[in-house]
């Protein structure tokens, strides 16, 4: 089998398993070994070929690393984008002793935490963010 054909079904091996597996990192190595396979189309020897895979696959993963570290920096309360239940108004009938509350919340009981810590009574209460499945809440 040819050299580039061998790195066309590494490139591709990569490409199914980041989509069974989500991890988008997979898909920047296989752009890396897919510039392998072009290497090898150009007539550059195995060397040359790890080279350009290893360049451009690890350029592309420390590249989707600075991108993907800046785009999402903003904590998940101050971007309602996404955390679209934040500002949502929730009632608090009674909290329990352990802090959380049962809310009712698009339809089913939500178990909420205080965003203190400490709840502040009961009452109409915001959804400040979502941690998990809980809701964390402060008072209105």
């Amino acid at each position: 089998m040819a050299d580039a054909s061998t790195w066309w079904l590494l490139a591709g091996a990569a490409v199914v398993v980041e989509l069974v597996t989500g991890t988008f990192y997979l898909l920047m190595l296989g752009i890396g070994m897919a510039a392998g396979a072009l290497a090898a189309l150009a007539g550059l020897g195995q060397s040359g070929q790890l080279l350009a895979a290893a360049l451009v696959g690890g350029g592309a993963v420390v590249t989707w690393h600075f991108v993907h570290k800046r785009r999402f920096a903003q904590p998940s309360d101050a971007n309602t984008n996404m955390n679209l239940d934040a500002g949502e108004i929730v009632q608090v009938d009674a909290w329990a002793e352990d802090n959380t509350a049962a809310v009712r919340y698009r339809g089913t009981v939500w178990t909420a935490v205080p965003a203190g810590g400490t709840p502040q009574g009961t009452g109409l209460h915001k959804v400040r963010e979502l941690s998990g499945s809980r809701l964390v809440l402060e008072k209105v």
